[in-house]
This record gives C-alpha cells, sequence and structure tokens, in this order.
C-alpha cells in the first residue's frame, strides 16, 4: 500500500482517528475535551509548518504566517474542528485542513506573501452541545453577547459557562477575542456543500454570495387528551390531528414558492412533541418547530405569515387553541460581491467549473461578513450527506479546494512587481 498523503493523513489526525470510517461519526461538542485535543494537533501541525500559534480568549486557535510587514491587515482563512454529536469528519475539518494545506504548499514553494496570512480554527461553531452556534467566531466578530448565554445548559447540566472554564478559560475575558477591523483584510472559508447543488450542476466547486440564515417558528397546539376507545369522534379535539395539516402545508407551500421565485425557500417540521404519547390516549397538545430558509427575507417571512395565517383556520376547523411563537428571525448575510467573484475566476483558471449558490446553513463565515470583506467555497461531499457518520469529500476534491485557497492566497498576497 503506497503511503498516505499529508493531506489524508492530517484528516485522520485532526479527526483523532486511524480510520476515518467510525460507525458511530464523531463526537467533538463545542468546548469538550475532544474538541480541545483536536486544536491541539491543529496547533501542532501549524507550528511544523513554521506558524506562529496563539489561543484568544473564546479558545479560537489563530496560526499566524508574518509575511510582509507585520502590522498590515493579515488576509484570514480556516474555519472550525467541532461536530455534532455522531457526526461526520468533513463538516468544519475540511476548511482547516484545506487552509493547512494551502499555506504549506506555498511555504515549500519558498513563495514570500506580501502581508501575514492567518489559518484561524474557530471554537465551538455547531449548536449541538448548548443549541447556541459559531460562540467563536461571533467572540471575534464582536457579536457575542455572554451575559444571556451564561445560564444555557447541555443535556448534562452543565453551562456554557462552566464548560469554557472547563477548558481553561476566562468566562468574563470572553468579549476580549473581539478583534479590530483593522487587524484583518478578509476572510474566506472552505466547507463540504452539504447537498447535491454542486454535482447536480455538473460543476467542480462553488462559491456562495449569500447565507440563508433562519427564521423559526414553535407552534403549540392545545386539544383535549380523552380516551380513544370512548370519546366519539364527532367530539374530539384531537391536537395531532390538527397539526398533520398544517406540517403538510408548510412543506407544499415552501415548494411552491421554490418553483414561482428565482430564489429558493426551504421550510422543515422539523421538531415535533406529542402528548401524552400513549397508545390508548387522543393527543391533547402537540408541540411543532419549524425552521424556514431562504436568502430572500421577504420570502421566507412571507411564508411565515402564511402559516399564521393557516393556523387560525386550523384552530377553528379542528376546535383547538393554537400559538405561534418567532423564536428567531435572523436577516440573511450578503457575503462580499468582490471577493465572491475573485474565489470564482480563481478556481476557473485553475480549470474547475464554477457553481454561484447561496448558502443554506449557516457558517462562521457569516459572523465575520459584519466585520471584514468574506468569502465562502464549497466543495463537493458525496450524496450531499452532512452531520452524519457516512459523511465523505473525496481526496481530489480536497485537493482541489487546496489549490484553489492556495491560487487566492497567492493572488491576494503576492508583492507587486
Amino acid at each position: 500500500m503506497a503511503d498516505e498523503s499529508w493531506l489524508i493523513k492530517t484528516l485522520k489526525q485532526l479527526n483523532l482517528t486511524d480510520n476515518m470510517k467510525q460507525k458511530e461519526g464523531f463526537s467533538r461538542l463545542g468546548y469538550s475535551k475532544e474538541e480541545w485535543e483536536s486544536i491541539a494537533v491543529f496547533e501542532k501541525k501549524a507550528e511544523e509548518i513554521g506558524l506562529d500559534v496563539r489561543r484568544d480568549e473564546a479558545g479560537n486557535c489563530i496560526a499566524r504566517w508574518n509575511g510582509g510587514e507585520g502590522d498590515k491587515p493579515a488576509v484570514g482563512i480556516g474555519s472550525h474542528l467541532d461536530t455534532v454529536k455522531n457526526g461526520g469528519g468533513y463538516d468544519g475539518v475540511a476548511g482547516v485542513l484545506c487552509s493547512l494545506a494551502a499555506v504549506k504548499s506555498l511555504k515549500e514553494e519558498g513563495f514570500q506573501p506580501n502581508s501575514p496570512i492567518e489559518v484561524i480554527c474557530f471554537a465551538s461553531e455547531e449548536s449541538s452541545r448548548f443549541g447556541v452556534s459559531t460562540v467563536g467566531s461571533k467572540a471575534m466578530s464582536g457579536l457575542l453577547k455572554p451575559q444571556q448565554l451564561e445560564p444555557i445548559e447541555d443535556d448534562d447540566g452543565i453551562t456554557i459557562k462552566e464548560a469554557v472554564e472547563n477548558r481553561g478559560l476566562s468566562w468574563e475575558q470572553l468579549p476580549g477575542a473581539e478583534r479590530k477591523k483593522e487587524e484583518l483584510r478578509q476572510f474566506v472559508e472552505l466547507h463540504i456543500e452539504q447537498g447535491t447543488r454542486i454535482e447536480d450542476a455538473g460543476k467542480s466547486f462553488g462559491v456562495a454570495t449569500a447565507i440563508a440564515c433562519p427564521t423559526r417558528l414553535k407552534i403549540d397546539i392545545i386539544g383535549k387528551s380523552s380516551h380513544t376507545g370512548t370519546t366519539p369522534m364527532a367530539k374530539r379535539q384531537d391536537a395531532l390531528v390538527a397539526a398533520a395539516p398544517i406540517i403538510s402545508f408548510i412543506s407544499e407551500r415552501a415548494g411552491q414558492l421554490s418553483e414561482e421565485n428565482d430564489v429558493p425557500v426551504v421550510a422543515t417540521t422539523s421538531m415535533a412533541d406529542v402528548s401524552p404519547n400513549k397508545m390508548t390516549s387522543i393527543p391533547g397538545r402537540v408541540e411543532l418547530g419549524v425552521d424556514i430558509r431562504s436568502v430572500s427575507d421577504e420570502l421566507k417571512r412571507g411564508l411565515a405569515e402564511e402559516i399564521e395565517t393557516e393556523l387560525e383556520k386550523l384552530a377553528k376547523a379542528y376546535q383547538v387553541d393554537i400559538t405561534l411563537r418567532r423564536l428567531v428571525d435572523d436577516n440573511s448575510v450578503f457575503l462580499d460581491e468582490k471577493v465572491a467573484e475573485t474565489l470564482k475566476e480563481t478556481g476557473e483558471q485553475l480549470g474547475f467549473d464554477c457553481l454561484v449558490m447561496e448558502s443554506g446553513a449557516g457558517h462562521d463565515v457569516m459572523n465575520m461578513a459584519s466585520r471584514w470583506p468574506t468569502g465562502l467555497i464549497f466543495i463537493p461531499c458525496r450524496d450531499g450527506l452532512s452531520h452524519h457518520p457516512d459523511e465523505h469529500a473525496s481526496e481530489n476534491d480536497l485537493q482541489m479546494g487546496v489549490e484553489i485557497l492556495k491560487q487566492y492566497l497567492k493572488n491576494e498576497t503576492k508583492i507587486p512587481s
């Protein structure tokens, strides 16, 4: 068997494994011991290729190549190493891996940048542990509000404050991770697509122009629980029966809107809690969680309003009480047009075909975009599978990502002739 490439060997090391095929996947939750072990591997690898490494107050790890004059704004690239529970080994990792590999290759070629380059590994990107996403990049961008997060607990009753401090950080000093605008010139993130649009379009890679941040709804349907065998059909107030039409409406209406508009909208009833949830009891209460996403804020909020109108009709038709709350209603994030165009041109000049697209999932880059020009590159992932043990990106696609990042860095930091 031929020796593994540096890319695949490092992929495994960052995932703390010698075999990427793990039945239970990888579980490196935010601010866990496992995440910190993975970041320690990143630190070691960055130091091996000659980068200066530091941790900030939020636990983000910054590996810096002090090219040119050290006080110039840096060009940043990177992603994260934490995962969801039983997730895959490429979401986040691919971006960190390809970023390191691009810098390693530039150094081996003897390239001398005229400004600093940073590979940034963000802490706690996933919301799997605390229900709060992108903690590290929020802190770096000045968007974190620690006082609002302090009481939030994971499933084991550990607060996010305790988890942060268990990693040797100070909760009170988290805001110190915020960076000044002049410290960075731009930031680019590489990520697996988490879908099949690149493949379906017959393209090689994607460049995102916007990130579809969610509108999330909580629907509470209150009927009346009674015995399934003794309650006549005409006298029932079945909360689950009332819930069924709204679940279908949400899916079907999102599909219609996507067909009718140039910009897609996706909507999912992704959570359902039925009570009392017993075989012999008519459901008296149903709670639904709904996630709506589109880069058109008008479309997603319009759908939320249509859902509210439909709920009013269903409440009357099924003699139940229905309340709706908007848990989240974030504006979409639009990325820098110039950076996107440059990334597209860079990849195409290397012979790769680009799909210009939007991102339906959130990433660290959306926080960085609040302060710096940012870009987002997607590489394909097999069958669009993500947050799953079978998540996979081919070595060829990883290497393509390396080449695009490498050429982009070279173009952005070359010494003028």
